[in-house]
Order: structure tokens, then sequence, then C-alpha cells
């Protein structure tokens, strides 16, 4: 231990003895950990952290499937009957999730609703904070209005007062009676601020087996028992299903999935990507302190020498080089902590929404465990170079020379560092760089209307105002006329599914009388409810017949208009202007297409698959009277307006609490926010990606420059012998300079490889390109050009350093 202590005050004196020198270690690591750290705590709360649940190894996810999508919404007939059937289930239960309108108690405003069934919060094991949860009988339609409200919501709106219970909140104009509070931070994918019981909902919705229209499913399995038993058992039951309700289940299968792998998604695999890179990132700094380090110990030759001779064995040099590094690097950790604290706040508020299970996020006790492994690891793994470099010299030959001099050793060891750093740089680089220009890519790519000028919003109609079919059709058209008397105002009009957000849904189809045998295995067509002038306000093109009008209502003939992908494949003769369109599994229709509008991206601009075909428009002012108090609070307002948003928007509150205070405005948009957010799938590996690069590009030109300036440092004598005998500071400046280009070229071609592997990984996880391969050459070209001249730069401050050496003073010198 006496030892110990020694090599750990010697250390702590050298180091001190070379602030610059410890400074640019310490920043350096500081940053390679700080990189990983923030990362892995991201990485350890969304994928490695289990649930907030109880025994959440157990909790499963129960699909429907059909030929054509892996994943819908549940049936809730066919849960009903799961929950009666199935037995490697201890408990089932559904949810949907929606919005809503809180009206009371205290001002108006949307919130986030969930309709759950009874058994919910049991089967997640998750116990209540104040009250119970669901009765069966108010699980069902008919049954007391009984609501559990979110541990926020009671704190706001009722100052977290125990006595809670008994008092009401109202929702979507009914009165609920609270009989229970969620715990804090309770939430499932999202978070909600009230719960009330899903067997209340629409009949509409409950009552249809072939209704699928947003109900998810949840399970616990038995004790023992796997998800393959589980999805055997369901398979089974779904079978007889099938066999008893032909017309609604045929060719429904069933799919049970581990929860956890619900809500991580790809995340894991995008995280995963980003793991990786930021050890890059570290390796590029173990490269740049080890050849510092390795530059250092060739100055303390004599030292090392002269301790050989006293009698240290070399061993004893050896661990103390050890402790010096490690000291460095666990320098380098505690600061890379802080940094890794702003890192994960700014990484997040860039891309806000993205990483499922983000509010978990933090630098906790196992990330600490894991910057404190890292950086011992690290802290051994740069400090080898230069102790084995000491084990192996010879303290005679050391004596001899003085110390000095850049062995052929350290140029070789010099060399292989700078050829890793650049070869990982190119890597991350090229990975960054791909990815930007998907993002250019994706900004040029058509989404069928016009993104300029758009403003989507939508607004919580007073609920006595629709009492009834009638009523809210009027409602809704007042408002929507009031909006369009504002100045500026060029068009306006209520949607049900706002273009690159996926909200369109799907429905089987079918065209004149040729009705398929099975629903479940029909194309499906995305169903949108527009007013006639959402067109104009979308400013989508029409390509055959005409648009919907003020004449389309429910005292009219079912109209449609379909868009050029449905027109292209159904009516390759180009006429389908006359023909009849059927859709849904209540028959929607038959409604007459009156005509073809162009192409809209839905689901997002890189997104070619079947989420963006066959997109049909119906008039929400044709909706029948049993679907309005289902469609309408749905509906989004399309505005169309030269005007900025904070330069609008009074004039549309005004316009809009006229009739009532009651009425909340929420989801304000501009159509370029939305355009912006299809592409976060790509923006946030990007960003993370550019930020890694950036910083491996830094660290490679600092671990240039200043191997560069040791060499020099070290190759005075030689330097001044060189231009004594006639070398001109041309020959001097190439000598450096042109050794260095010669390592970066060899990196890049060692890169080369690396970033073709990453490339293709890209490539694979959800789509990460869009419009360009993944050797992409122009990508390869620009990298390698940059990286070039940023060693140029980095070597040619000490290059020219080294032409201004005196020959005489040199030669004096040593």
């Amino acid at each position: 231990m006496n030892g110990f202590f020694q090599d750990i005050r010697y250390a702590l004196r050298q180091l001190r003895k070379s602030p610059g020198f410890t400074a640019v270690a310490v920043i350096t690591l500081a940053l390679g950990i700080g990189a990983n750290t923030g990362i892995f705590s991201v990485v350890d709360a969304v994928v490695l952290a289990p649930l907030r649940y109880f025994q959440p190894d157990r909790l499963v996810m129960v699909w429907e499937t059909n030929p054509r999508f892996p994943r819908v919404w549940d049936s809730y007939p066919n849960f009903q009957d799961w929950q009666r059937s199935a037995h490697s289930f201890q408990q089932m239960a559904a949810f949907r999730q929606q919005g809503a309108d809180l009206t009371s108690p205290g001002a108006a405003s949307h919130i986030n609703s969930s309709q759950v069934s009874a058994g919910f919060f049991s089967t997640l094991g998750t116990g209540l904070a104040l009250g119970r949860e669901f009765t069966d009988q108010e699980d069902q339609h008919g049954g007391a209005p009984a609501v559990v409200i979110s541990n926020r919501l009671w704190r706001e709106r009722f100052a977290g007062s125990h006595e809670v219970l008994g008092k009401s909140v109202t929702v979507d104009g009914v009165s609920y009676s609270i009989v229970g509070v969620a715990p804090a931070g309770f939430r499932l994918e999202e978070e909600a601020d009230v719960f009330t019981p899903l067997g209340q909902l629409d009949r509409l919705i409950l009552n249809d087996r072939a209704s699928h229209d947003g109900i998810f499913t949840l399970a616990r399995l038995e004790p023992g028992v796997s998800v393959s038993q589980g999805q055997v058992e369901m398979s089974t039951i779904q079978n007889s299903l099938d066999r008893l309700y032909p017309d609604a289940n045929r060719d429904l299968g069933i799919y049970v999935e581990p929860l956890k792998q619900v809500i991580v998604g790809d995340a894991g695999q995008t995280l995963g990507l980003l793991l990786g890179a930021v050890g890059l990132v570290l390796l590029i700094g173990c490269a740049n302190v080890a050849n510092l380090l390795l530059a250092r110990s060739a100055a303390r030759n004599r030292e090392f020498a002269i301790r050989s001779a006293l009698g240290a064995n070399r061993a004893r040099l050896a661990r103390q080089l050890l402790t010096e590094s490690v000291i460095l690097s666990l320098t380098g950790a505690g600061l890379g902590i802080v940094v890794a604290l702003f890192g994960i706040k700014s990484v997040l508020a860039a891309v806000p929404g993205i990483l499922p299970r983000s509010e978990d996020v933090s630098v906790n006790a196992p990330v600490l465990l894991y910057t404190l492994t890292v950086s011992l690891v690290v802290g051994i793994l740069f400090g080898l170079a230069p102790a084995l470099k000491s084990w192996s010299t010879d303290p005679q030959a050391s004596l001899k020379d003085g110390g000095r001099g850049f062995t052929v050793v350290h140029r070789r060891a010099h060399g292989s560092f700078v050829v890793m750093q650049v070869a990982l740089t190119l890597v991350l680089l090229v990975g960054a760089g791909l990815l930007f220009r998907t993002i250019l890519h994706l900004r040029n790519v058509n989404p069928g209307f016009d993104t300029k000028n758009v403003i989507t919003l939508k607004v919580g109609v007073s609920h006595s105002l629709t009492g009834t079919p009638t009523s809210t059709r009027v409602a809704y058209q007042q408002l929507i006329e009031r909006i369009r008397q504002i100045s500026g105002v060029q068009a306006a009009d209520f949607t049900t599914a706002i273009p690159l957000t996926g909200q369109g849904g799907y429905l089987p189809f079918w065209l004149d009388s040729q009705k398929p045998e099975s629903l479940q295995g029909a194309p499906r067509l995305q169903a949108f409810l527009t007013g006639p002038d959402y067109f104009r306000a979308m400013d989508i093109p029409l390509l055959q017949g005409r648009f919907l009008s003020e004449d389309d209502t429910t005292k009219s003939p079912c109209v449609a208009v379909i868009d050029s992908d449905f027109a292209h494949k159904f009516f390759p003769d180009g006429k389908p202007i006359g023909h009849a369109i059927t859709a849904g599994f209540a028959a929607f229709g038959p409604c007459t297409i009156v005509g073809v509008a162009g192409h809209v991206k839905d689901a997002a601009l890189n997104d070619a698959g079947i989420t963006n075909q066959y997109q049909t428009y119906y008039s929400l002012y044709q909706d029948p009277d049993r679907w309005v108090p289902l469609n309408y609070p749905d509906a989004s307002i399309i505005v169309r307006t030269p005007l900025d948003t904070a330069t609008v928007m009074p004039a549309i509150k005004a316009m809009v609490y006229r009739a009532g205070n009651d009425q909340p405005i929420y989801n304000l948009q501009t159509m370029r926010q939305i355009v912006a957010d299809s592409m976060s799938e790509q923006r946030f590996p990007m960003i993370l990606l550019g930020a890694f690069a950036a910083l491996a590009l830094l660290l490679a030109a600092v671990g240039i420059y200043g191997a560069i300036s040791y060499s020099v440092t070290l190759r005075v004598q030689e330097i001044g012998i060189r231009m004594a005998l006639g070398a001109d500071k041309r020959n001097v400046f190439r000598l450096f300079v042109g050794r260095e280009l010669r390592l970066v070229l060899a990196g890049i071609v060692a890169g080369a490889v690396g970033a073709l592997i990453l490339a293709r990984t890209l490539s694979s996880l959800s789509h990460l390109l869009y419009g360009i391969g993944s050797s992409d050459p122009l990508t390869f070209a620009i990298v390698s050009v940059v990286l070039i001249g940023v060693a140029a730069l980095a070597g040619y401050v000490p290059a020219r350093r080294a032409t201004k050496v005196d020959p005489m003073v040199a030669l004096r010198y040593e």
C-alpha cells in the first residue's frame, strides 16, 4: 500500500508539472467518456431497465393480425371471448387512448384520456395512490360514471386533497365521480389524465365484432407460462372464433408480444447503433491520449533509465505509468459526468417525444458504475502503450543517447494510432453524412400538397352545442364559417386525418358489386372525412372530375374522391368516374367516385409502402348520424393563410370563444412543423451521429497536431543536422506533413470497410436512409476530402515550426 500511495503522489506531481498535456488529455477523455455515459444512460432507461410494473416480464400485448398487416387493433367482442376462454393468462384487460375535453373543475382544457376495462391497473400490478379501480358493474353500458384521475390532475385541480374521492370532473360533457387516483408518474405508452370505463364506450365500437377501432389488449401470463405457450393457446381460441363468426373474423390471426418489446420498438436498434458509434469516439480519444503519452514517454527515457540504474524494476516503472493513465482517466470521467448531464438534456430537448421512456433517463447508480468501469478500462487501455514501451527500454542505450530522439518504434506506434483515429473518424463521418443527405432528399420530396402558409388546430366544440347529430353539424359548420371570415384566411375546412401524421383509417373495400369473400384479406383504402374546402386549403391538385362540394350532404347520394394511386391501380383504363366504391366492415357506401385527386404522403415523407396507397376522401357532411358523435370531435381544422401563426391565432381564438369559453383550442401546428416531425426518425440519429463525428474529427485533429508537435520537439537535433547538410525549409515541411498525409490516406482506406458496414446497418434500420445508396460515392468522397483537409491543417502549424529551427542552435543544444 505504501508503494501504491507513492505511485499516486508521484503521478500527481508528474501531471502537475505538465499542465498543458494534462489539460488536453483530461478534456479529451471527458468528452469521450461523457458521450458514452450520456448514451448509456439513455440505453439503460429505454432498453435495459425493467418496466415500472410488478413482474413486467410476464406482461404481454395481444394483437390481432390480418393478411395485410402484422398488427391491428382488437375487436372488443373478441377480447371478451379471450377473457372467458384463455387459461395461460392470470389477467387480461383492454384499453383505448384518445383526447378528451375537461371542462370542470377549473378552466376548460384538452387532456389525454384512456378508456380501460375493469382490472386494468391490477393486470399491470400497479396499486392506486388513493381509492380503487373500476368494478365489473361500472365497466359496462349504463354503468355508473366513475373515473380514476392522474396524480398530476389530482395535484393541479384538487391541490392533492385526500378528500378528492367522490368529487366530480366533467369530461366530454359527462360528469364522472372520482373513485381513484393513479400513482405519480404512472403511464403506459403515454401519460393519461383521466381513466374512464371502456365498457361505457359507444356501442358502434364495442358491439360490432368487425370493428377494430383503437382497442389494445394487455395480459399477464400465469407463472411459468412462456410467451410462446400463450401464443399457441390464443391461436387456438382465435381459430375457433373464426369458425363461429366467419363474416367478421375470417383470416384474422393472433400475435402475442412482450409488452416491453412493444414499448421500446425499434428504438433499441437505433440506440445500439449509437452506443457503438460513441464507443468509436472513445477509442479515438484513447488513441489520442495514448499517442500523447507515448510521445511524452519518449522524452522521459532518460528518467526511466536512471530509475532502472538505481534499482527500479521494469514492473514498477510500468505500474507507475499505468497509475498516471488511470488517474487521467478517472479525472476525465468525473468531468465527463458533467458533460453527460448537459448533453442528455440537450439531446432530449432537440428531439422531444422521439424516444420511448425518455422521462426515465437519468445518470443513476448503474450509469455511474458503467462510467467507473469504462474509465478504469480506458485508463489501462491507453496506458498500455507507454507502459509496454518502458518495459522494453534498454537503460544503457537511453543513457547513451540522452533520452532524446523520436525512435523508429515510436514512429511506428505513432503511425498506427493516427491510422486508427482516421479510420474510426471516417466511419462516423460517413454515417452522419448519409443521414444528412437523407434529410436533404426528404426535404425535396413532393408531399402532394403545398406545405407553406398552412396552420392546423383542433377545437373541443362545446358539448352544449352537440346534443344531436343535426346540432353537431350546425355547430361545426358555423365554426368553420366564422374562421373563413377572418381577414387573411384564404381557405379553411375540417379533416379527420392530417397528412404526414398517419391518422388515416384503413378499411377493406370493393368496387361496384365485387364484394370479396373475406373482408380481412380484401385490399385496404385510407379513408379521409373532409369538408369541401379542404382540397383548396391544402392545395391538392384535381386530376379528373370534381372535388367534394357543399351540396354533398346527407340528403344527397354518397360520393367519394379517390387519389391517383388508387386510380392507376384499379382503373388502368383511366376511367374511374361513375364507378361505385363500398368501404368498411359496416359497409359505408356504396359511394359514387366523382373525382381523382393527386396522391398525398400520409404516414411519412420516406414511406413508400402500403400506408401511402389507395386514398379515398368522403364528405364529412355526408357522415351518417350514427357516426357523427365519433367522427366530428376527432376532426382537425386546416387553415391556409399568408399570416404567421402569432398574427392569425388571436382572431381564430376570438371566433372560437364567441360560441362559449368552454371550447379549448389544442394541437396547434404549422404544416412546416408537421413536415419536420415526419423526418424525426432520421433527424434523431443524424444529430447524434453528427455530434459524434464532429467530436471524433476534433479529437483526430488534436491528436495529429499533438503528435507532430511532440515529433518536432524530439527531433530538433535531426532537423538541425538535415538543415546543416543542405535540406531547405520545404524539405523539412514535407518531412512532417507528407508522412502524416500518407498515414491519413492509409486510415481512409482502412476505414472505408467499416463505413460500408455502418451504412448497410443504417439502411436496414427502419429505412433510415432515403434517396441514396448505402455506398453513396459522393458522401465517401466528401468525407475523405474533409479528413485530408483537417489533417493538413492540423499538421501545418507544427510543421511550419519545424522549418524555423536554427541548425546551429539545435546542434549546440544537443
